[in-house]
Order: structure tokens, then C-alpha cells, then sequence
């Protein structure tokens, strides 16, 4: 949950509201589920989604994702009896009403921080009657009325129900006593808060159960689990055009090759050019901009630029390429022709950019890889059409092995296959480490994935093996 830490000190009558909960009648039903949220204002709505989208689309999309949460609510108490509360900060009720209907009670959140605001409206609830108590956040788009469902019908089994997130919090907790202990001391807005509120429940002797755990929509990577429900967030994310490439290139301060690699593509036909900036310090944004390219800011990790990019991308086809690689000449026809072939995805052969003799053997034991065990790596230029791509998940967000994973995801659906011309890329790792260790730095980083050595290890190593980031 990503609640706003702001606190209206009064509330502004309207629809059905409330100003003091506690003196409220008992609850009409045993079940309420209570929806967290914030009025959608400019440039206060999911501000750390303004970089890559702007302010007003921002609030755009909390405005689709809270009327997301509120029917999917909605679709739920209209089929077993259960109340509807949202609980929101800035705006008021008019405004609120406005934008997200009437027919259920608008309360203001009380307390200083997240843990606090669950606190209250969790006790609030119990002392009007509720017997079990759901609350849900409005970041979670895959969200659904089965789920809520299924949490309720935990309740009558377990003391608490937890809807993990991806990120290491929690989009849904569900109660059926009230257990204030569950929300202090809480590291909110970090990865711990799930692990935290679980060792709670334990010190507590609470029984919990988990649900399936969703994404929440807090950063520009994020993007994508909001593309995987179809016609949910219409002219706040890109429709996918049919005939169009994407290409998305991650970065990271490369002044040095971005216009290389930018020339021949920028500009053309039936193609689209996104570059997912993990923070670069030189001039590689400026100059991509320069060229009439879009970048997007995303936070540094290959994985999440590339999800990112590809979330913001319109293309019918997604090319995945990094900066320091060209493309070959009739690129356009040799994905559009390899993807015809059957293909659920392809990739170029690797041709290295220097006349090194031992690059030979490496280029050629690249190519028998990608052509035997259908397993290219990044620097090939992956390419798949997007609808299997967010069907599949994407990549993910690791900083290492993002492309070996999505790979082994789209084996499962057919076959990868190599288009007929050369990629073209930089000899610079292999040059600058030496031809022999940097291959067995990737073989080991390989090896070590497989053993079940986190990315994220994995990465720190490479770093201080290679001296390069990944």
C-alpha cells in the first residue's frame, strides 16, 4: 500500500460521510472492506511516476486505478452482503463523489503515517459492529472481486489474511479481530513491511494466510501489470499500434555510444524509439533528446528500464537494445520475417565490433547457443511481440540474468529464433576485462543463477569481478 501521508483536519459533508466513526450506529453488516485512497491532484498523485509520465497523466492514473479498486468492491458487495468504506486523504467528499460515485461512506484518514491511518480505520470499523475487515489500497490493478472473496472466506478460518505485493508490502490485510499490534513497527514504504507484519502475527500467535502475491503500481516499471488488464486505464497508458516496432534501449551514462546506436534508427518509418534512463550523470539524455528520442527516468537495473520502456511503448513488436549495440541494415523486415516464421520470439546473431581473433570463438559460441538451446542474451537484441511479452510477465526487475529468465519464459510458449543478419556490438567488455575472464565471469554468473545465487548477488559480484556494471 502507498498511501499519502497527508491528513485532512476536517471533513467536508457529502454523499454518505462521516465525522466521528466511533459514533456511528453498528455495522448494517458483519463484512466491511475498506478502500485507502487520496484525492488524485496533480502533481501530488503518484509522484514518483511524474518523471516518466507527467503530473496530470499521474493523476490520471490514480484516478483509474482507485475507480478500478472501488468496482471491483463494488462488484464484490453486490454479490454477498458486505459494506463499502473508502477512507481517503486530500480533497473532500464532494470532489471525491464527483470523480468515484456515491452509494458507500467517505471517511478521512486520522494519523500521522501509514500505520497509524490503518490503525484507526481498522479499530473504527470493529467498533461499529464489523465482524471481518478487509482493507485494500488502490495500487494493485490485478486486483479482482475473487480475491476479496477468497480473503473473507480465510477469515472464518485464520485470524489474519495478507495479500503480498511484489515489492515487499502488502496490497490487501484482512482481520477479524482487531490487532492493532499488526501495524507498529513498521519500516512502511520499504521492502521489510510484509516480513515485519508477519513477525508480528507470530510474536502475537496470530494464524495467517497468504494470498497470490500481485504487483503494486509505484514506479514507472510497475507500468505493466496495469497493461495486463485490458481496457482498464484507457488514455493514460499507450494503445498498442499494429505494424509498430518499439525499440527500448536501457542506459546508463553512455555519452560515448547513445548517438551511435540512435543514428540509424531514430526517425524511421513504423518504428518507435524509447530510451529508459537509469539515472545517468553525462550527456547521454541530452543527446537522445536532441535526436527527437523519448526517455523515460526510471531507476538504475536493466530489468526495470526495460519494463518500463516497454510498458510505455506502443509498439506491436518490442525490440530490446543496448546502447553500445547497432542494428543491421533491414532490421524492420528481419524481425517482422523471423516472428512470420512461427517464432514467439527472436534475436540477432552476435558479430563483436573488433578483429580479435579469440572474439571469433565467442561470437560463434554466442550463435550456437541462440540457435540450439534458443537462449540469446541481451546484447543481441531480443525481440518479441508485446501481447505475449505482458502476457508473460516481462522481465524481471533483476539488475543480472533478466534476459535469461524472460527468455525461459518464452520457450514455454514456442520457439526463439535468430534472424538472418548480424547485430553489431561493442568489443568494450570483453577489451577492457580480457577476452577469457569475462566469459567465465559470464558463465559463472550463469552457473550461480542456476544454483539459485540471487540476481542481486549476483550483480554485486559481477560489479567487483568485472568492474563494470552489468
Amino acid at each position: 500500500m502507498n498511501i499519502s501521508s497527508e491528513t485532512p483536519s476536517s471533513l467536508v459533508e457529502g454523499c454518505l460521510s462521516t465525522e466521528n466513526e466511533a459514533s456511528q450506529s453498528t455495522s448494517a453488516q458483519p463484512d466491511r472492506v475498506i478502500v485507502l485512497a487520496r484525492f488524485p491532484e496533480a502533481g501530488q498523485a503518484k509522484t514518483r511516476l511524474i518523471p516518466a509520465l507527467g503530473a496530470e497523466r499521474a493523476a490520471q492514473l490514480q484516478t483509474a486505478l482507485t475507480g478500478r479498486a472501488l468496482n471491483v468492491t463494488r462488484q464484490l458487495c453486490s454479490a454477498r452482503p458486505c459494506d463499502l468504506e473508502v477512507r481517503f486523504a486530500g480533497g473532500d467528499v464532494s470532489r471525491m463523489c464527483r470523480l468515484f460515485g456515491s452509494g458507500h461512506r467517505y471517511s478521512v484518514q486520522h494519523g500521522a503515517g501509514l500505520g497509524e491511518r490503518l490503525e484507526h480505520a481498522v479499530s473504527a470499523a470493529f467498533m461499529e459492529g464489523a465482524k471481518r475487515v478487509l482493507v485494500i489500497g488502490t495500487d494493485c490493478p490485478e486486483i479482482e472481486p475473487s480475491l476479496l472473496e477468497e480473503a473473507f472466506e480465510a477469515l472464518s478460518r485464520v485470524d489474519v489474511v495478507l495479500g503480498p505485493a511484489l515489492d515487499g508490502g502488502y496490497y490487501l490485510i484482512g482481520l477479524r479481530v482487531n490487532q492493532p499490534c499488526l501495524f507498529r513497527g513498521i519500516d512502511w514504504g520499504t521492502e521489510n513491511v510484509l516480513q515485519q507484519t508477519l513477525e508480528n502475527a507470530r510474536q502475537s500467535r496470530y494464524s495467517v494466510r497468504q494470498l497470490k502475491a500481485l504487483s503494486d503500481v509505484d514506479y514507472p516499471e510497475d507500468l505493466l501489470a496495469c497493461l495486463r488488464v485490458p481496457g482498464a486505464f484507457p488514455d493514460v497508458l499507450p494503445e498498442m499500434r499494429a505494424g509498430l516496432l518499439s525499440i527500448v534501449i536501457p542506459t546508463f551514462n553512455e555519452e560515448r555510444t547513445i548517438e551511435h546506436t540512435l543514428e540509424p534508427i531514430a526517425g524511421l518509418k513504423d518504428v518507435e524509439v524509447i530510451v529508459a534512463d537509469g539515472g545517468s550523470g553525462d550527456a547521454t539524455t541530452d543527446i537522445a533528446r536532441r535526436m527527437g528520442i523519448c526517455v523515460v527516468p526510471v531507476r538504475p537495473g536493466r530489468g526495470r528500464q526495460m519494463n518500463a520502456g516497454a510498458a510505455l511503448a506502443s509498439g506491436e513488436v518490442l525490440l530490446f537494445l543496448h546502447a553500445d549495440t547497432k542494428l543491421p541494415g533491414g532490421f524492420r523486415e528481419h524481425v517482422w520475417s523471423t516472428l512470420d516464421r512461427g517464432a514467439v520470439g527472436g534475436a540477432f546473431p552476435l558479430r563483436i565490433d573488433d578483429t580479435h581473433s579469440g572474439l571469433r570463438w565467442i561470437e560463434w559460441g554466442a550463435n550456437l547457443r541462440s540457435q540450439y538451446l534458443q537462449m540469446p542474451y541481451g546484447d543481441q537484441g531480443l525481440f518479441v511481440r508485446s501481447e505475449l511479452f505482458h502476457r508473460v510477465g516481462g522481465f524481471p526487475n533483476w539488475p543480472l540474468m533478466e534476459d535469461y529468465e524472460l527468455c525461459r519464459r518464452l520457450r514455454r510458449h514456442g520457439r526463439i529464433l535468430l534472424a538472418p543478419a548480424a547485430i553489431v556490438t561493442s568489443a568494450r567488455r570483453w577489451l577492457k576485462l580480457g577476452l577469457w575472464q569475462t566469459t567465465l565471469i559470464n558463465q559463472l554468473c550463469i552457473a550461480g543463477f542456476r544454483l539459485g545465487v540471487s540476481p542481486e548477488r549476483l550483480a554485486s559480484w559481477y560489479s567487483l569481478r568485472s568492474g563494470q556494471q552489468p
